[in-house]
């Protein structure tokens, strides 16, 4: 189906249902849409729902201006929730029921975007190879101990820019520099795959340490795909920066658009996935952690321990992006 076409449907789509919401969103369509489907059964509002990468969807609402079809605009990356708002594609929303239910670093202080789950990005160590009581933070992994023993996916990974802005954020850019130096040099190999390819290249011996997000590892340990688990046994999850800061944190999560035509229910659907049920469910599907207080998680990522989080406004992660990006490309991360 060409976009044009799609973005024709959705537009008579919204024209003949009063009550619709429609959705851009970059988390794939099984791990969202049974809880589109409750919230359609529960409240007559239909739900038209359009996946892509989160880069094009920012792209393609660019394109469309006000005549988007969108209402609501979901990603991965607090990052590039940041980059919507900044281009003006997002608007803000006053809802003190959203305000209360989600942490205030988990949500843009403007009230453009929403944190819905979060997950943790982490380092990895190989059983067997290396004694947990070796490793302590971020910023050790730059040591020569480590010298040709840690794996990591590309600069261009906005989960990598955002790992690399909370720092700048939180110790300054010379001291971020420093870290990146530190860290290519100690590459297993170069950057290349996704964080399960990380993990993957770990349990291989290609490394002994991986930088990689909470939320891949569960997939791959809870997943049907045998060999995915295979290698994920073999790795083991390693809490950093317990002593300061904290492990970094991103979000999935959703703002409203500028051009939103349901901007009411839009705002409903944002509620009605801070509900309990919604809240659990979601958290676990997607292998993260629910952002409402009082709402545990699941109980295999319970098995990992408590950890420190970050209490970092993600608003940072955004800010800092472009001093990010520079200062990887200047270290030499690829």
């Amino acid at each position: 189906m060409s976009k044009l076409l799609l973005i024709f449907l959705l537009s008579v789509s919204s024209s003949v249902f009063a009550d619709t919401v429609n959705i851009y969103s970059s988390r794939q369509s099984q791990l969202i849409k049974p809880l589109l489907d409750a919230f359609q059964a529960d409240t007559g509002i239909k739900v038209n729902l359009v996946t892509g990468k989160d880069d094009v969807l920012i792209k393609r609402l660019q394109a469309e201006g006000q005549n988007s079809p969108a209402d609501l605009l979901m990603t991965a990356d607090a990052g590039r929730l940041y980059r919507a708002k900044s281009l003006g594609l997002l608007q803000p929303i006053n809802s003190p029921s959203l305000f209360r239910m989600i942490p205030a670093n988990l949500r843009d202080p403007g009230n453009t975007w929403f944190g819905l789950t979060y997950r943790a990005r982490v380092i990895f160590y190989a059983k067997g190879r290396v004694n947990p009581q070796q490793l302590s933070t971020y910023e050790a992994l730059a040591q020569p101990q480590w010298r040709g023993r840690v794996c990591v996916r590309s600069s261009g990974s906005i989960y990598n820019q955002s790992l690399t802005a909370s720092m700048i954020a939180s110790i300054g850019l010379p001291k971020t520099q420093q870290w990146a130096n530190g860290l290519v040099k100690n590459f297993a190999q170069n950057p290349v795959g996704g964080d399960r390819d990380q993990i993957k290249a770990l349990a291989s011996g290609r490394c002994d340490v991986a930088i990689a997000n909470s939320y891949y590892y569960a997939q791959m340990l809870f997943g049907g795909d045998r060999a995915q688990q295979a290698a994920a046994n073999q790795a083991a999850l390693f809490w950093p920066n317990q002593a300061d800061r904290g492990a970094h944190i991103n979000i999935s999560g959703a703002g409203v658009t500028r051009s939103a035509k349901h901007k009411d229910n839009a705002i409903r659907l944002l509620n009605y996935l801070l509900k309990d049920d919604a809240q659990r469910w979601y958290a676990t599907v997607n292998g993260e952690y629910p952002v409402k207080a009082g709402i545990p998680a699941d109980p295999r990522l319970q098995a990992w321990g408590k950890f420190k989080s970050d209490s970092l406004n993600l608003m940072a992660l955004g800010r800092f992006n472009a001093e990010a990006s520079k200062l990887m490309d200047k270290a030499g991360w690829r």
